[in-house]
């Protein structure tokens, strides 16, 4: 038998050691990973930036055309059907005059009421043509280009004569005038692309 001791108490069973909590970073440890973290902050923008332009370095040579064009068809029918003109519009242009965009108001005009039809190109220098035609002569597409403009002599197109302006831009503006009805071409496309998308100008058929 065991000796359970003069008391005849057992002797207490050892408790296992506690773990010792993990020493405390050091200064030079707290500097370090403050360093790589403000490291990592300040490098994010330029890693985003050389993304976005091996992004953009990829598009061009991939041969994709980053220009969004539009069919101005429904837009021009429309609008011809609505007004109380006879609507012209520029038809069969050259390549490289693309259209990027193209609205009318003739869904919110009352009958007789004005119809104005506007359609932007992209010229085949990369430059801005935009066409406009209306019978109201307070449209904002005319006021915003012909106001403040100065004459500045015509020009033959399409066997009819335009006065050419130039807007307070600086821009050339051709304009045609028919009775109560309106035409401007404008933009920041060179006279020659002007002269082209005006000298395109023609009655609509309408479908």
């Amino acid at each position: 038998m065991t000796s359970s001791g003069p008391s005849g108490q057992q002797a207490p069973e050892q408790q296992p050691a506690q773990e010792q909590p993990p020493p405390a970073p050091t200064a030079v440890e707290r500097a370090n990973r403050m360093s790589a973290a403000n490291m990592i902050r300040s490098l994010a923008p330029l890693v985003l930036i050389c993304l976005l332009v091996v992004g953009w370095i990829a598009l061009r040579q991939s041969g994709t055309d980053p220009v969004r064009t539009v069919d101005p068809g429904s837009s021009v029918q429309f609008a011809a059907s609505r007004a109380g003109y006879e609507l012209e519009a520029p038809a069969e242009l050259p390549d490289g005059y693309r259209p990027t965009s193209a609205r009318t108001d003739a869904g919110e005009a009352a009958e007789g009421a004005p119809v104005t039809l506007e359609i932007g190109y992209l010229t085949p220098s990369d430059e801005y043509a935009g066409f406009v035609t209306t019978d109201d002569p307070r449209a904002e597409e005319l006021t915003a280009v012909l106001d403040d403009a100065t004459e500045d002599g015509t020009v033959d197109l399409g066997g009819r004569t335009w006065t050419r302006l130039t807007s307070e831009r600086g821009e050339t503006v051709l304009t045609l005038e028919d009775g109560e009805v309106t035409t401007v071409v404008t933009g920041s496309a060179d006279d020659d692309e002007l002269e082209t998308v005006a000298g395109s100008v023609a009655p609509v058929v309408v479908r």
